[in-house]
This record gives C-alpha cells, structure tokens and sequence, in this order.
C-alpha cells in the first residue's frame, strides 16, 4: 500500500479507505519482514485503540495528519510504551510522550510502534543492538546505517508514512542514503529532545525520514514548535529563501573527496554536482580541513563526556549489558579532561567562524552524505574503522550548529543507493528544502 501521507488524505475523504485498513495492512507487512529487525515493539490492538479512537467523529480535512501513520526510533518516548535505546535492561515505561510525539498525535498521526537502533545510538552502522542487525531495505546484506537504523527501514519497506530519528553525528542523514530516502537535519534545538534518551544533549537532534519532499515539509511545519521544557530549545528563526536562477554551492577539493574505493559512488556524486550546475548552479571546491578537524573532534573530544553521562549508572555499574562497541566508544569518556574541553572549544570556535564565511558567499555546501557502504559482515568484523569512515560528511554538522537535508543521487548497479547532502547555515531549512525540491525535481 501507498503511505505517501497526501494520497492516503485523499483516499481517507474519498472514503476509498479507513485508517484501520491502513493500519491492518502495515501490520501484515511487519509479520513478513520480521527477520529486518526493524522494531523492537510494536503496539498491540488495545495499545493502538485510543489514537483510532481519537480520529472518531473528526474529520481528516480538521487535522494535518490524520491517520497517517509513524515510526518512533526507541530512543524517544511514547507514552506507556518501553523505551529502551536498545539496552532491554535499561528499560523504562514513560509516563508522557516526547514533546515532538505529542504534537503529531494531537494532528491525527497514528503511532505504529518503537524501533530498532545501534545502541544508546552510538554508531553510524544499524548493527549495534540485541535486537538483531537492522538489514538494508534493498539489499539484506548490507547495513541499514545508522544510528536510526529502523526508522529509516520501516519506511522505506512501507511500515510507516514517516519516522522519527535522532542525529548527533549523522545519524538522521546516513540512513536515508542507504535506504533510497530524504532525511532533514533541522537546525540544532530547533525539534525538542525532550523525551528523548540522549547520546550527547548539546548536539543531539530529532530527524525525519520520508520518501517525499513534501511528506518532510509536512512534518517539519508540525514539529518545529519551541518547548519550554527542554533547555537547548530555540525559536525557529524561519530565513526567507529567494528562489535563485544562478547560484554558487561549495564542494569539498577532489584530494579531500574520499570514497574508500567506492568507484560508483565517486561517479554518482560528479553526477549530482553536474545535475546542480544544469540547474543554474556553479561548483566551487573549497577546503574541506575545517569541517574534517570539526568532525574528528566528536569521538576524540569531550563530547564522548556526554554519551558517558548519559548511561552513567549503566556503564559503571554494569558494564556488561552495554553491546561491546558501544561500551568500548562511551567507556572513553570517564577520563577526559576540562583541558581537552576548552582546547577542542576553541578549534570549534575558529571552525565556526571559517564555516560562517562560507556560508556568506555559497548558497550552500554540497557532499556526499557517505562515501561508500558496507556488508554487515565488513563490519561486524571491523566495527570503528569503517563506522568512522561513515562520518566523515557528517560529524561535524551539529558541532558547527549547521542544517542539513539527505536526498537519493542515484543508484550503483548492485541496486544499492547513493545519496547526497545540502549543507547551509542553522535556520536555513526553508533554502535546504527549495534546493532539494529544485534537485529532486519536485
């Protein structure tokens, strides 16, 4: 069945269908794709029947999203449903929903179940949960991506309309390159985390994942409201974008371009540049060290702090039901230093200001959102290696407080998809989604 949240709005007033049909059938296909590992729960016929019966009596033309239905990545709370970031003996049953939750269900959205992650979403890769390796969508070879590895599944295999993701180091973006999807990085704090387990509260971001360009603006619009709760929320300062007929974009220098051998992917991504330029832009490679030392800094500075403050008590005290990756990166935490703090504070804040001058004179940076993919085998038998490897286009987005959108770019001839990322500054989600509608075609 189609998911595409406006053709099922206009089959649910045509009456061509219900949303309990709907519902039924993405339960069908959750029973035929359970060796993905895509979910770790899914909601039961009591546990689903106050959000049906919430649309009772109400018409789909009074609410947003009416009956459509969503993925939830199982580090974000809905309300009496465990959440578990993929530890099951860290385990909790939340008493209220994340606030970005709440404000899709209170527009009629139909929340289908929590799903699989790399754990406490430490990973770029979908492998690391008891749960089972999350399995790419068009291959069952290859990785998902992470660390929103079953969000991005569920609706590239049709479970959900959208899904919700986190991103700290590329999570909401690497992904949607994997699975043939668009996924939008908004301006830190400007989607709440409250309710939501962190991996490192100050850089940490809510994400969105569909198959459309408007299914995101969608859901952006609902979503991006300020919590009052959460203390690293901002007011979206909404910049107005003027369509452009000529435009200049940054990529990064063709020795800094790395691929780890992926020829096709090195192809696909000269493709979407040229597709850029046939659209009135011009190319103009930049240096790409700044962003590069930037992204460095995440597992080899204080931010490893966090993701060890976060599972403080689960690390220390029993270390053993960690999944062995994930202990081995947050166990580095506990011995940084306030020195190694303010020394990689102020290679940020040299960053920052490079990043800010770019950005005056592009409208935006384009990249690879990976250079290459993996077999789950590669990495299960080389685990950090090549999950570093994964962020090198995008660890350092929310360092540098930037926004980002995740679009297709093409297809290897295995099938496998390649996708690539617009960069621009933080509040810019209005240009990031003109230059994606402009690219995609839509």
């Amino acid at each position: 069945m189609n998911l595409n949240i406006k053709d099922l709005k206009a089959k649910y007033l045509s009456g061509e269908t219900t949303v309990k049909e709907v519902v039924s059938s993405i339960f069908s296909k959750i029973e035929q794709t359970r060796d993905y590992n895509i979910w770790i729960y899914t909601l039961n016929e009591e546990e689903l029947s106050p959000y049906l019966k919430n649309l009772e009596n109400k018409n789909p033309k009074d609410l947003p999203l009416y009956g459509i239905p969503f993925a939830i990545k199982d580090n974000i709370d809905l309300v009496g449903i465990p959440t578990t970031a993929a530890c099951p003996e860290f385990s909790y049953i939340p008493k209220k929903s994340a606030f970005v939750v709440e404000k899709l269900i209170q527009a009629g959205a139909i929340p289908i179940g929590k799903t699989n992650l790399d754990q406490f979403a430490t990973g770029l890769v979908g492998t690391r949960s008891p749960y089972g390796e999350c399995k790419n969508s068009i291959n069952k070879e290859y990785i998902s991506g992470g660390s929103s590895s079953g969000s991005a599944v569920s609706v590239a295999l049709e479970m959900a309309s959208f899904s919700l993701g986190t991103d700290t180091a590329g999570s909401g973006r690497v992904p949607a390159a994997f699975n043939n999807l668009i996924g939008l990085k908004a301006t830190k704090g400007v989607l709440s985390t409250s309710g939501v387990v962190p991996a490192c509260r100050s850089l940490d971001c809510v994400t969105v994942f569909a198959k459309e360009l408007d299914s995101i603006k969608e859901v952006f619009e609902i979503v991006n409201a300020c919590d009052e709760e959460d203390i690293y929320s901002r007011v979206y300062e909404k910049v107005e974008c003027e369509e452009k007929a000529k435009f200049s974009f940054a990529i990064p220098k063709k020795e800094q371009l790395k691929f780890f051998g992926d020829e096709e992917a090195k192809k696909l991504f000269k493709e979407a540049v040229k597709k850029f330029e046939s659209l009135g832009g011009k190319a103009f490679e930049i240096d790409y060290e700044p962003f590069n030392e930037s992204a460095n800094l995440l597992y080899s500075g204080p931010w490893v702090v966090e993701r060890f403050i976060a599972i403080k008590d689960v690390i220390t005290k029993t270390p053993q039901i960690v999944e062995p990756t994930v202990r081995k990166i947050i166990s580095g935490g506990e011995n940084i230093n306030a020195i190694n703090y303010f020394e990689s504070e102020y290679i940020l804040k040299k960053n920052r200001k490079k990043a800010e001058k770019l950005f005056e004179e592009f409208e935006f940076m384009l990249t690879p959102t990976t250079g290459t993919i993996y077999k789950i085998e590669e990495v299960n038998n080389n685990p950090i290696e090549l999950n570093t490897n994964l962020g090198y286009y995008t660890n350092y987005m929310n360092l540098l407080d930037l926004s980002a959108i995740a679009v297709p770019a093409g297809n290897r001839t295995n099938g496998l998809p390649f996708g690539v990322t617009v960069v621009a500054k933080n509040f810019e989600e209005e240009k990031l989604l003109s230059y994606a509608s402009k690219y995609l075609g839509v």
